[in-house]
């Protein structure tokens, strides 16, 4: 039986959401979502662990949306890695349904000196054991200039990892190597390796990668996109990953923005989307909206992949009413499985502000309790068995 509390809560959201901007979402029509369904994922050879997360990922869209939050295991504002701690869990009680990480330092030539990389598989493993969903990106440093991900310097990284035999796709390929063992030997208590959400070259929409669109040509990145796809499911004999494509959008758009630079259906499994749009609710919603309609019409599961406000803050001023205005209200009634905050900095000073999402004493705790107490929002504890095929589902 619900608590007073609790139902208390879910009334003032939903007053709320009447009253908000995203009321003019209401007239909004998106094809309804069928009893039967069967999903399609793009590698055919999949464990039937990822076929069975996959599944869920479909139909949680239905249930409300994953909260999630990166990093979240690995460290937060006043700590860092101590087992079982998390930024989320200290102010709600409760761990976020999706963990998100980055693959980079476990790829690149920041892999023989990276202190996290055995707190990286320890957390996941931890995040599966509690049911979790584990979604990965990859800052990934240039591998033809040697400078990080931001390095755009070279408009030929792409031309040169795609040249069979260089000394650029001989070094790329060696970094997917290493992805694909710490993948393959990813595994849970019961033996069986951890599906994960992996979203390379995320953001491929913009220009300050060396992938995105100021260094490489559609034709370029596509072939990228591939390339990578390929190399790992095929040379590699990884089944555990469940590609995602995450374009950055941040003004207001149409199902069309989702689509720069699409590698093909064949080679997309999930439509993610970062989204830094600040505090512009009425963009926000209007791209949930899309990108919701966009996943019914290809029959892929969507999501915020990453979003957030850095210091959280409206005018330059604390923002204490952040989450249900703009995490809650905007997500009701959308069918999109996940969000997803960016990181909060390891800053025990606090000289910072570099954090997206609460930690313990922050002044918009009470109102994240408010966002934890919502129907529409999945947290751990609320998660069905994520890795069972869902009923009625059936994914090839």
């Amino acid at each position: 039986m619900k608590s007073l509390y609790t139902i208390l809560i879910a009334a003032s959201l939903s007053f709320v959401g009447c009253s908000s901007d995203d009321k003019n979402d209401s007239g909004g029509s998106e094809p309804e979502v069928p009893t039967s369904v069967e999903l399609k994922l793009s590698d055919p050879n999949a464990t039937a662990e990822t076929k069975a997360l996959y599944s869920n990922l479909w139909r949680i869209q239905e249930k409300g949306t994953m909260f999630g939050h990166h990093d979240d295991l690995l460290y937060g504002r006043n700590w860092m890695t101590q087992a079982g701690r998390s930024d989320i869990k200290e102010v709600c009680g409760d761990y976020p349904a999706v963990f998100s990480v980055d693959f980079a330092e476990i790829m690149d030539d920041r892999s023989t000196t990276s202190t996290l990389n055995n707190d990286r598989a320890r957390v996941i493993k931890e995040a599966r054991e509690r049911g979790e969903v584990i979604t990965a990106c990859c800052h990934l440093n240039n591998p033809l200039t040697g400078g990080d991900s931001w390095d755009n310097s070279k408009n030929t990284v792409a031309k040169e990892i795609l040249t069979e035999g260089s000394a650029t796709n001989i070094k790329f390929n060696s970094w997917l190597d290493k992805l694909a063992v710490f993948a393959n030997n990813l595994k849970d208590k019961n033996g069986k390796v951890i599906p994960i959400v992996f979203r390379p070259f995320h953001e491929h929409t913009q220009t300050w990668s060396w992938w995105g669109s100021g260094a490489t040509t559609q034709e370029e990145f596509i072939s990228l996109w591939k390339y990578t796809i390929d190399y790992l499911k095929n040379k590699k004999q990884v089944h555990s990953f469940i590609y995602a494509i995450s374009p950055q959008l941040d003004s207001q758009g149409t199902a069309d923005s989702f689509l720069f630079r699409w590698p093909g259906d064949n080679y997309v499994d999930f439509i993610g989307w970062d989204s830094y749009h600040g505090t512009n609710t009425t963009a926000f919603s209007t791209n949930l909206r899309n990108l919701a309609t966009l996943s019914q019409q290809k029959l892929k599961p969507c999501g915020v992949t990453e979003t957030g406000v850095e210091g959280i803050v409206k005018n330059g001023a604390p923002y204490d009413t952040y989450w249900t205005n703009e995490i809650s209200v905007p997500l009701t009634g959308k069918k999109v499985s996940m969000v997803v905050m960016w990181r909060n900095k390891y800053d025990p000073l606090h000289e910072g502000t570099h954090f997206y999402a609460p930690f313990e004493g922050h002044s918009s705790a009470a109102n994240f309790k408010l966002l934890y107490a919502s129907p529409n929002m999945i947290f751990s504890k609320k998660l069905p068995d994520m890795y069972t095929m869902a009923a009625n589902t059936t994914v090839k």
